[in-house]
């Protein structure tokens, strides 16, 4: 499944005001997964395995690193818990680095939140504006995601241009 994100990283110092605000808001909340993100060696964009209680994908994405709000084109894979495609991977393309996170999924409509505690790294929240049967179209999720980094009251200062993994390998 092939779709167009646009989303926002930052740094979130305050998780429980971040859940009161969806709260109020109606967001959907989905539950709490413990994910594992497995990125592996890649020539061009990123390639993850993402192996969690709720969410399993074969994840390959293409984003710019910038501040603020970012397109992202994404290529899901579902993936069957316990197949053989880990290791195939691992063999054939070498791990890059695992992140290994606490995340709590949220919706309103289309927009996916996420509140992360991401093991090395700390709290972190993420807004995803999802358009995954190209109706929306890139302007009204960029719409969405200023919209909503405005009601969370994430400040200008939180935001990330880079993912988790590079943080990671930054360190």
């Amino acid at each position: 499944m092939k779709h167009l994100n646009i989303e926002i990283k930052a740094r979130c110092a305050d998780q429980d005001r971040i859940r009161r605000v969806l709260e109020v808001s109606g967001a959907d909340f989905k539950g709490r997964d413990r994910q594992v993100d497995t990125y592996f060696k890649v020539n061009a964009g990123r390639l993850k395995l993402r192996e969690g209680l709720i969410e399993n994908f074969l994840v390959f994405y293409e984003r710019e690193d910038k501040m603020g709000p970012k397109e992202s084109n994404v290529i899901l894979f579902k993936n069957d818990p316990g197949s053989a495609l880990k290791e195939l991977l691992i063999k054939s393309l070498g791990v890059l680095v695992v992140v290994d996170k606490t995340r709590e999924i949220y919706f309103i409509s289309n927009v996916k939140f996420h509140i992360d505690i991401v093991e090395g790294l700390g709290s972190f929240v993420e807004i995803e504006a999802i358009d995954s049967n190209a109706t929306i179209g890139r302007q009204a999720l960029l719409d969405q995601c200023t919209e909503y980094l405005k009601l969370l009251g994430i400040d200008e200062t939180d935001l990330l241009s880079s993912s988790y993994s590079d943080l990671l390998l930054q360190k």
